[in-house]
Parts: structure tokens; sequence; C-alpha cells
């Protein structure tokens, strides 16, 4: 199958989507708010819409699927909230859309499981605008008729983002939060798992993207320095820690993510079931 996938706010995890799209025969349109990001676009064989200057109706009307993984701000989703009426516009032709989300719209559960039915309870702003874009869409959608998939993602990590060039650089250190424990996904693994939702619209839903192993995030630093065969980074306690707020944030939730509904449901193998198979790939890739 291939068709027109319309991208909002092409970023990391929708251009390992489209580079797998495109090589087979996809066409896959853009956006973006960064100029300078044009040419890597056209090279990577992605039609760019530079917002705000660029008109995106014309792509977007032809689009036969449409993936949204721009973040939503106090206005709530952008795409819905400056294009609505587009959106109605090209819903006929649609026949799948998408929206990348987080596993943040859980909250805390004290390092416990979670799963897609598990009662939404963000523990932070961008957590609970997630929320609201994620209800958003859904009424969007059954108002129109189109297959919407959700994906609650976990912790990204791939190509130019690991942990690497800091166990590297001596910077890295590892915070050490009691019972602490995060979920995490290769950008890889992402790609393949929003595929086969496009490959199967009728099953569509929430899933969670994430790996097999949840762990503490000091074990995943203590692992890439071993396999750097570099000293083990210095521990910090995490109530002393000289961290930014936005670091300080994201371990204000402990949880373990079940990805159960990726494998029975869209019949997804993961790539990357683990960090460790994960951060060698990525040290090999280098």
């Amino acid at each position: 199958m291939t068709g027109h996938l319309f991208s909002f706010g092409h970023g990391y995890s929708a251009q390992a989507l489209a580079s797998r799209l495109t090589a087979k025969g996809w066409q896959v349109s853009g956006t973006t708010r960064n100029a300078a990001k044009r040419g890597n676009f056209e090279a990577a064989g992605v039609t760019p819409l530079v917002l705000p200057n660029d008109d995106i109706a014309p792509a977007l009307l032809e689009a036969t699927h449409l993936l949204v993984s721009a973040a939503p701000d106090a206005d709530g989703d952008p795409m819905l909230a400056q294009h609505r009426a587009l959106l109605s516009k090209a819903a006929p032709r649609l026949k799948w859309i998408g929206y990348l989300s987080t596993t943040g719209v859980y909250g805390d559960h004290g390092g416990a499981w979670v799963d897609e039915t598990t009662p939404l309870s963000p523990a932070t702003k961008r957590g609970q605008m997630r929320v609201e874009a994620e209800a958003a869409w859904t009424e969007f959608c059954n108002t129109h008729n189109i297959p919407l998939s959700i994906f609650r993602l976990a912790g990204i990590y791939g190509p130019g983002r690991g942990p690497f060039a800091k166990v590297r650089a001596g910077t890295a250190r590892r915070i050490i939060k009691q019972g602490q424990v995060f979920s995490r996904t290769h950008v890889a693994d992402i790609a393949q798992v929003v595929e086969a939702s496009i490959n199967r619209p009728q099953c569509s839903g929430i899933f969670n993207v994430c790996d097999d192993d949840p762990a503490p995030p000091q074990d995943v630093i203590g692992y890439a320095a071993e396999l750097l065969g570099l000293p083990l980074p210095p521990a910090d306690a995490f109530e002393t820690a000289d961290m930014s707020p936005m670091a300080r944030s994201f371990y204000a939730e402990s949880k373990k993510v079940s990805n159960e509904r990726i494998k029975s449901v869209l019949g997804v193998t993961l790539l990357y079931p683990d960090y460790k198979s994960g951060l060698k790939a990525l040290l090999h890739s280098q």
C-alpha cells in the first residue's frame, strides 16, 4: 500500500517513519517552523512546508493519511486550533490519522505497571495538555468517521539521541531516586509501530510504544559507560542534584508501561526490545 502522508510537525519520530514510507513509494509532505530544515527534508524525499508562510492546503487536501506530532500549547492542539476548517474539508479523503502522544498522560504510579486502560492522571501541565489533545482528536475523528490511532510514546532515543556523547565528554551523571523507573523506545520501533497501524487502519485505537524493559535511568547511563569502556559516571542523589526544572519534572513520574497491544493487535516484533540491544546498535552505527 502507498499513499500521501501529511506530517504536521515533522520531527524526529516522523522523519524515521517517512524514511520507511518513501522507500516504498509513498509521497510525504512535512511541516516545520525552521526554514533551515527545508534542504534536509528535500534530501530525504519529503516535500517541505515551512510555517507559517507556506500554504499547506494543496498537500493536505491531497493527503490520504495524516500524522500529527506537534506538541499542544495553551491554545490546544495547533493543527486543530489553526486548521480545523481545512481539516474538515480534507476529511473525506483521509483513510487514517495518527497522533503521537506521550506516556506522561498516565502520571505517576510509583513504579507500578500501566496499560492503555489505566485512567489518565498526568502529573505535569505538559501531560494534561496531551490528554486534552487526545480528546480533541478523538472527537474530530468520531465526527468525520476517520480511523484514529493514538501512540503514547515512552522516552525516545536513537541516532543522535542517546547517552554516549555525555558519557564520552565526562558530563554524564547517574541520578539516583529510590524506586525510579522509566520506559523507553528506540525511534526505529516507533516508526515500525506507526507503519503497522497505517497498514491496519481497522485496528485503530490507543497504543503504548515502548520496549520490554523498564529500567532505572542510572542503569542506562552505567551500561553506556560499560559499552564505551569508560569509568562509571558519578552518582548524584535526586534530592540534591543540580538539574533544570524540565529535567527534574520527568522524575515526578515513575511507572512501567505495558506494550502488549502493539504486539497482539498490530503484530509488531520489536527491533530493540530492551535498552541494552538498542544502545549496542547505536554504538555500532556511529
